[in-house]
């Protein structure tokens, strides 16, 4: 496991792979060989964290830009059945203390966020598809909006994803890329291959940015999921397992 942030109060990391573990430790029941080693592998987080799994939350996500305030009531969803995650959600953010919120991903952008003043916490998975549509800035103008959140005081961890490297895309994606007005900083073409390459993270940044939320608060995880053996990766290995990114508050 990688830490973002390990203090009395708050946690928030990620899992890794490791092919000494059940199923290389993919903690995502929507794409286990098997859903008890899966379950085996969440409770291994869940005993390091010391909260009990039925206070995970998990969402069944969908490349949407929907995102779902999280309360006690909704403790446990998808954390032991993918059927009674939160459906066709890839946001969560709550203000209570013991929930743990996941988000998972194999190449996508994670991000956990928090907002020490409000006590507020919460996950984004920004894929591709979710960047176009950007899901951050959706994310945070809704706690702006709803929570009387200033964005000032957020605090934003972008975690471990494809690099820009590996990131290749035709030219109907680079469009989409284009369309946003600010993310041709970090697109190339590569004419050998004729692909476009795109730095997700760094748009996903520069969302967080456009939102009001100053730079220094905002950290990336440069490790490539590709390229890193401790790596989920989607274009690798269509086949392989997922990290989960979690946050909770104490």
């Amino acid at each position: 496991m990688k830490w973002y942030k390990n203090s009395a109060n708050l946690r928030a990391g990620f899992t890794e792979k490791d092919i000494d573990q059940l199923e290389n430790n993919n903690t995502a029941l929507h794409v286990a060989k098997n859903a008890k080693d899966v379950l085996n592998n969440r409770q291994t987080l869940a005993d390091e964290l010391t909260i009990p799994l039925a206070h995970f939350v998990c969402a069944n996500q969908t490349h949407s830009a929907n995102v779902v305030k999280v309360t006690s009531a909704l403790k446990g969803r998808g954390a032991f059945s993918a059927e009674d995650a939160i459906a066709d959600t890839d946001a969560l953010y709550t203000r209570e203390k013991n929930i743990v919120l996941c988000t998972f991903t194999a190449d996508c952008v994670p991000i956990v966020f928090y907002d020490p003043t409000l006590s507020l916490i919460g996950v984004i998975h920004s894929g591709w598809q979710g960047t176009v549509k950007e899901i951050a800035r959706h994310t945070f103008q809704t706690i702006i909006k709803d929570e009387g959140c200033n964005p000032q005081n957020l605090h934003i961890h972008i975690g471990a994803a494809l690099s820009q490297e590996k990131f290749e895309v035709d030219e109907d994606v680079y469009h989409k890329f284009k369309t946003l007005g600010y993310a041709d900083e970090w697109m190339y073409f590569n004419p050998a291959t004729k692909k476009y390459h795109i730095d997700n993270q760094q748009v996903v940044k520069k969302q967080c940015e456009l939102t009001g939320i100053p730079s220094e608060n905002i950290s990336v995880d440069a490790t490539c999921t590709f390229k890193s053996d401790s790596g989920f990766s989607y274009r690798e290995d269509r086949t392989c397992g997922r990290h989960l990114h979690f946050i909770v508050q104490h």
